[in-house]
């Protein structure tokens, strides 16, 4: 065997020496597990769960003061679990799974930019009584003189919905002739009945609506159903100022974060240099504009500062059974 001398080395030396090759070597194998900030409240095999994250947990749950010591630890049990599954997770290398790593990637995304539009735009005044009195006043249809809507509903499957059943349904003089048509063809239906007003619906279909004669038919085509539907009441439904200047201050403010956020996507676009490889993706229209006869963007609840957030506020909507608004607005176009 080849003996291999080395240089004489003072002790301290070499006991340096000793030590930085252990931690070199250290790194190669088990992760040391990063102390997380906060006070650590338990330990899932060696990772900590820290009085920071139960405080985060708390704060998206709004939990109220009366509640948070039997909260708190409900939380932790939901982090301990959580940190359990992505362990596991991790020792079957899903956190380096192609997916999961692009999830993670728009999640991270769309976190940083909504903090830098929240930085942007920071808290938007809360507008004034004469600014909510005056939307009041503008907008009788959706207050003042708001109407409330009954409506049965027949359901057929889309691939029901066949030349045949849409002439029979043009014949037809009532919902009821409809069914009774589909019984005997043996095609399965559902009913029920929904209630909407004019604050739930966009203004092209209110008008549509209060047009038409009770029980008039027009259908809904909307995967994976379609539905017949007539309207059989229509009544006031009146909501004043006071009721309704609570959702007037909340939709006035959601629109000014919305049009501070454009203006900023707007100059923020100005100053970039966009450019499409891809011919064929290239918008049709100018970014954050709306197709001609698209619908308004409907209510989304927690949406931070770019979300669109509708073009009417929700007034005290009614319990429903049945097809969605959404459905409803997109009838217009399928209106008898």
């Amino acid at each position: 065997m080849k003996t291999i001398s080395f240089p004489s080395l003072p002790k301290r030396a070499l006991c340096a020496a000793l030590i930085l090759a252990t931690a070199t070597l250290s790194g190669c194998g088990d992760k040391v597990k990063e102390r997380k900030p906060g006070q650590a409240l338990a330990s899932v095999n060696g990772e900590e769960v820290t009085m920071l994250q139960l405080n985060e947990e708390m704060q998206r749950a709004s939990v109220p003061a009366t509640r948070q010591d039997t909260a708190s630890k409900q939380l932790l049990q939901v982090l301990i679990d959580r940190t359990l599954l992505e362990e596991a997770a991790a020792k079957e290398s899903l956190d380096r799974d192609p997916k999961v790593m692009q999830a993670i990637d728009r999640a991270r995304a769309l976190i940083v930019a909504q903090a830098y539009l929240q930085k942007r735009i920071g808290n938007v005044a809360r507008p004034t009584p004469a600014e909510v009195e005056d939307y009041f006043n503008k907008h009788p249809g959706l207050f003042s003189n708001r109407k409330q809507f009954s409506m049965d509903e027949l359901v057929i499957a889309t691939n029901d919905l066949t030349p045949e059943v849409r002439g029979a349904a043009d014949r037809a003089k009532s919902l009821e002739e409809v069914a009774v048509w589909l019984d005997a063809r043996k095609i399965k239906y559902g009913r029920s009945q929904i209630t909407r007003s004019t604050a739930d619906v966009p203004e092209p279909l209110s008008s549509k609506l209060l047009g038409q004669p009770k029980g008039q038919l027009f259908v809904i085509k909307e995967e994976p159903r379609a539905v017949f539907i007539a309207v059989t009441e229509i009544k006031d439904a009146p909501v004043s100022l006071q009721a309704a200047s609570s959702q007037i201050e909340q939709y006035l403010m959601a629109q000014k974060n919305r049009e501070l956020a454009a203006a900023e996507l707007q100059r923020l676009r100005a100053n970039a240099r966009i450019e499409y490889i891809n011919k064929s993706m290239m918008p049709d229209t100018a970014p954050g504009a709306l197709p001609a006869g698209a619908p308004p963007s409907s209510t989304v609840a927690g949406a931070g500062p770019a979300a669109a957030l509708g073009t009417v506020p929700r007034i005290a909507p009614a319990g429903n059974v049945g097809a969605d608004k959404d459905a409803l607005a997109r009838g217009v176009a399928g209106m008898k």
